[in-house]
């Protein structure tokens, strides 16, 4: 479905996208992860033809620059940021119907589940309605059509509990579909991907698979052992909660939907770690908990 090669992206003197190759599989789930500036808005930017880049971009056989509209029929697109648009809501409804292919009844039940009357605002502009309101809209739109690829950039952003609780049923009624999802929380998407991508810098630093998604919703007991005293590590280390019982050992826990970005961290201080165990925390009937070992 998706296929890169060497993208590389820059703004000026920035580089933001810096030679990146992945594959993408027809079916899918991709949770796309990484800090305010890695670069994952850029590389949905390109995904859609937004772009001009360094590198190799298809979609579906396509290159997205060359044949935006082929690309853009096949793509249900959440931005993280809503447009500006002064159309009303009713035409804007309708012009994405009319492109896509879908139906705009099929939209507005979509609305409707997340708890979205459109009726009332049909003839608002776009850009008039609340962060919420925008947000509902531009969901329904993307799913209220058909659609071979999603891509959601931090589409839980400015819902509501249940229209969150509405927004990933909608998700997981969908497995055929191709998905990559960028969310600062991964425990609200973890039962839906299948695949976890993070970058930093530009880079992908890790590309995992996830084939126990139970895990993720459990706790990881962390036991680590460094050779040698830096700085660097201690500062990393701290932040994500960890702390040095005695000289070079390191103890915490961490949450199971951060396991797969721990383990990135860990990755990248391999010449440093001497020792790492993580292991499982369960609770027995009587509510005690205790460990048992996943990796060592």
């Amino acid at each position: 479905m998706i296929w890169l090669e060497g993208l590389t992206k820059s703004f000026g003197a920035a580089r933001i996208l810096n030679g990146i190759s992945l594959e993408v599989p027809d079916g899918q789930r991709i949770a796309l992860i990484g800090s305010n500036g890695a670069g994952k808005t850029t590389l949905f930017r390109c995904l859609l033809g937004e772009y001009t880049h360094e590198g190799r971009v298809l979609v579906d056989g396509r290159d997205p620059r060359r044949a935006r509209t082929e690309v853009l029929r096949l793509v249900g697109f959440v931005p993280q940021i809503a447009p500006r648009l002064e159309m009303p809501v009713a035409a804007l409804m309708r012009y994405v119907a009319d492109v896509t292919g879908g139906r705009v009844a099929d939209m507005e039940a979509i609305a409707r589940r997340m708890g979205l009357d459109v009726a009332p605002i049909r003839t608002r502009a776009f850009v008039k309605l609340s962060g919420g309101m925008k947000q509902k809209l531009l969901i329904a739109m993307a799913l209220g059509r058909p659609t071979r690829l999603l891509i959601l950039d931090e589409p839980a952003a400015n819902l509501d509990p249940a229209a969150r609780a509405v927004l990933f049923e909608l998700l997981a009624e969908r497995p055929e579909v191709t998905m990559i999802i960028s969310s600062h929380r991964i425990d609200e998407i973890a039962a839906l991907v299948n695949r976890v991508i993070e970058l930093e810098h530009g880079r992908v630093i890790l590309d995992d698979t996830v084939t126990d998604a139970g895990a993720l919703g459990s706790t990881f007991i962390v036991r680590l052992e460094t050779a040698r005293d830096e700085a660097s590590f201690a500062r990393a280390a701290t932040e994500w909660g960890l702390v040095e019982a005695s000289a070079g050992r390191w103890t915490g826990s961490i949450a199971g939907p951060d396991r797969l970005r721990f383990l990135g961290f860990v990755a990248r201080h391999a010449g440093l770690v001497r020792g790492f165990g993580l292991d499982e925390e369960t609770s027995n009937a009587r509510g005690e908990r205790h460990a048992v070992a996943s990796s060592g």
